[in-house]
């Protein structure tokens, strides 16, 4: 068995793993990136955030020709050409996939495929991946070459990036018509009816996507409202409006059991607001979306002392590190919002850590969440009751901007919610500060990135007030939504 060495071996290439790479290597270290799948990026590229997002643009196109008689131009949807698509969705994945592993050659990452698992804590011991006799390494992008059956990879420093999968139903794993949001993305058509059980961003993006391409969508979310854990106008406003796009929202449902049967389709059987009555929905295909659990239950994260928590989380502090010296861990497997960008930043905190840099660490708070549904929904930063809470905050306020006084607002036909958390902090009582924003709107994913600076550099509310937003665009909404907040509405009251 063949033995190499390196600064850094990282496990898993989705965005934390290539982003801790990248950086790592930029920073004169070493490194090795081990993956188990035929290309890079993990999850985000390969199975969620950019083949959901490619499929979620199609549709908006379908969703736009719908609209276009309200504004007087006769348009049919007449077909929907899935092979295409398909190829839309999968060269786009392909181009992402290609793109991020020339980057890594480029600044001289070693990248081994294979599966991976830690021993004595700074060895590493590489397998074959599934159903390949060799384990595979490239230095150069897309040329492999063989290097032996097994192989021993020690590294400095460990980095964990292995990820998370979907969360089953309890005691209905996947099977035939009930599947995952990784077989949903690969149906060759989209179906004609679907039960989505859910109400997360997941759920609520396959619900918007089959919605606009005309399929009967129902909803299953367990409280009264979908995204029940953010700020509540927001979840509410979107709620509002996915039920007025069509789609059946059934609110305080339990899940008894899913009958996948022996015919096509499979019926959600379950119980409504506690009741002891039995009901049914049937779909074509039964998605289940409530969550994710985290890539830590192989036999070596125990084996090696590694600190999980109670849902098998890998226990860390602010910057990474694990309880074994030697050994970080960021993404899915950490406690937190389990987003690409939020991994990609805990990447380069970690990288410039081990560096001897003295990066801040991620504050989830400073986190943008993201919905791609229609519309959008955003949010980052912190809601009234959180501020509320917090005694290190003086005078929280909430204020609510109405949507619909844009004049994009207006024109998109949609429907939407703003709302701005300010407030002082116990130093500067007088200063009150940009402390959180929640937004449902056309392009609501683009307009959070401005809030995330406003939030994240703690900038005074009178100061972003007096930014300059141009018009007539979504953003002004921002502007305007921030002049209320500040005392000085325009074009409000």
């Amino acid at each position: 068995m063949t033995e190499q060495h390196f600064d850094i071996v990282i496990i898993g290439a989705g965005p934390g793993g290539y982003s801790t790479a990248l950086r790592a290597a930029q920073l004169g270290k070493t490194v090795a990136l081990i993956e188990r799948d035929k290309t890079l990026g993990g999850t985000c590229l390969n199975r969620g955030c950019i083949p959901s997002k490619a499929l979620l643009t199609a549709a908006h196109s379908a969703q736009n020709i719908r609209q276009a008689e309200r504004m007087g131009i006769s348009a049919t949807l007449q077909s929907i050409d899935f092979g295409k698509l398909r190829d839309f969705r999968t060269s786009t994945v392909e181009t992402m996939t290609k793109g991020l592993a020339g980057l890594l050659s480029h600044r001289g990452v070693t990248v081994f495929r294979g599966e991976a698992e830690l021993r004595d804590v700074h060895d590493v011991h590489v397998a074959p991946a599934g159903g390949e006799a060799q384990v595979m390494r490239s230095f150069k992008a897309g040329v492999e070459e063989p290097v032996g059956s097994e192989l021993t990879i020690k590294g400095e420093d460990i980095v964990l990036a292995t990820g998370s999968r979907p969360l089953p139903l309890p005691g209905n794993p996947f099977s035939g018509a009930l599947i995952d949001s990784t077989q949903a993305l690969e149906l060759d058509t989209f179906p004609s009816s679907a039960v989505i059980v859910g109400a997360g961003a997941v759920a609520l993006e396959f619900a918007s996507l089959w919605n606009a391409a005309g399929c009967e969508v129902t909803l299953l979310i367990r409280k009264d409202r979908v995204l029940s854990s953010w700020e509540k106008r927001a979840s509410m406003t979107l709620t509002r409006e996915l039920k007025r796009r069509g789609i059946s929202v059934v609110t305080r449902a339990s899940v008894d059991y899913v009958d996948t049967g022996a015919n096509l389709g499979a019926t959600v059987h379950y119980r409504q607001g506690g009741g002891e009555e039995e009901r049914t929905a049937y779909g074509e295909v039964v998605l289940a979306a409530i969550g994710r659990m985290p890539n830590t239950d192989a036999g070596w994260f125990a084996s090696n002392g590694i600190e999980l928590e109670e849902r098998g989380y890998v226990s860390t502090d602010a910057y990474g590190r694990t309880n074994v010296e030697g050994v970080w861990a960021l993404g899915d497997i950490t406690p937190g919002h389990a987003l690409a960008h939020r991994a990609f930043e805990q990447g380069i905190t970690i990288a410039e850590t081990i560096a001897g840099l003295d990066p801040k660490p991620v504050s989830d708070e400073t986190v943008p969440q993201v919905v791609f549904s229609f519309p959008e929904a955003a949010s980052v930063g912190l809601a009234l009751d959180d501020a509320k809470s917090c005694e290190t905050i003086i005078n929280p306020q909430e204020t609510a901007y109405p949507m619909l006084s844009n004049s994009r607002m207006l024109m998109s036909g949609e429907g939407g919610s703003m709302t701005i958390v300010s407030g002082a902090m116990a130093g500067a009582p007088d200063v009150p500060l940009v402390l959180g924003v929640h937004i449902v709107s056309p392009l609501a994913s683009d307009l959070i990135a401005e809030a995330e600076q406003l939030v994240g550099n703690r900038v005074p509310l009178a100061a972003a007030a007096r930014l300059i937003h141009p018009h007539p665009t979504f953003s002004e909404s921002f502007g305007e939504a921030l002049l209320k907040a500040d005392g000085r509405p325009l074009h409000t009251r």
